[in-house]
């Protein structure tokens, strides 16, 4: 099989350029510095040549980032909390509700679903208007299931005092917004071929991994490349944080592709 990740998104919560910043990272000329908020897409062709599809996150961007990357149609959307910058895009899901004439499946644990329920409060009423978004809400927890017979394994993690998820998809494993996590959900990404993992900042952060506790956990973690996502502004320019960081770590940026081909063992 082959597993495709594309980092749609790559920034924290505000996005990068700041609103109104006038810093050398706000200002920079390079593509890399301009960061959409964090989503990635995981893409899994299987022997059979099926495609699947499977968004990691849906925020602010999303109508954007679909439109960019040409995705026309999504097999789920796993949601890792309920903050705004991971579901505020949900909304636009009704593009591909005209496009399937189904409703899209949302993956996410009970207390992110009741979120949900409020926040769209419109589209989960007993009348159903014409051009309402249209999900499917599917309740997880710590145990693995199956999309589509793609394994899907959540990690547990905290952001903060929030319990959230990561998840581990074959050979790659995603994790963001987390500040602390229990060593036996880390063994759950052991033997990853990529590993994705959020930071913010240098300095602590009361909600987020520091850069020197993201890197200790990419590397607890083991996988030959691993790459930062969730980067805001306080956080050198591309160019310059690429230089600075341990062999096999990496600034992931907007529009990045790692394909990984697992081969099966007969």
């Amino acid at each position: 099989m082959i597993y495709t990740i594309t980092f749609l998104g790559t920034g924290t919560s505000t996005g990068v350029p700041l609103i109104g910043c006038q810093c050398r990272v706000c200002h920079s000329d390079n593509r890399k510095d301009k960061r959409l908020r964090a989503s990635a897409l995981l893409e899994v062709i299987q022997e059979s040549r099926q495609r699947v599809k499977i968004l990691i996150d849906a925020g602010p961007d999303f109508r954007q980032q679909m439109l960019t990357y040409g995705i026309t149609g999504l097999d789920a959307i796993l949601l890792t909390h309920e903050h705004r910058d991971h579901i505020a895009g949900l909304d636009d899901v009704r593009a591909f509700n005209f496009l399937s004439n189904k409703p899209v499946p949302i993956y996410a644990e009970q207390r992110v679903l009741d979120s949900l329920r409020k926040q769209f409060d419109y589209a989960f009423t007993d009348y159903k208007s014409p051009g309402l978004p249209e999900m499917t809400l599917h309740p997880i927890n710590n145990e693995p299931f199956y999309i589509r017979d793609i394994a899907i394994i959540p990690v547990r993690a905290m952001h903060g005092p929030l319990p959230i998820f990561g998840f581990r998809i074959g050979p790659i494993g995603y994790l963001t917004d987390a500040k602390t996590i229990e060593n036996k959900e880390l063994e759950k990404f052991r033997g990853v071929e990529v590993f994705v993992v959020s930071t913010v900042q240098r300095t602590v952060h009361r909600t987020h991994f520091s850069l020197s506790q993201a890197i200790d956990v990419a590397q607890y973690v083991g996988a030959p490349v691993s790459y930062l996502t969730h980067l805001s502004h306080c956080l050198e320019p591309h160019e310059e944080l690429i230089t600075t960081l341990p062999r096999g770590i990496e600034p992931a940026y907007d529009g990045l592709v790692r394909e990984v081909v697992v081969k099966d063992i007969q």
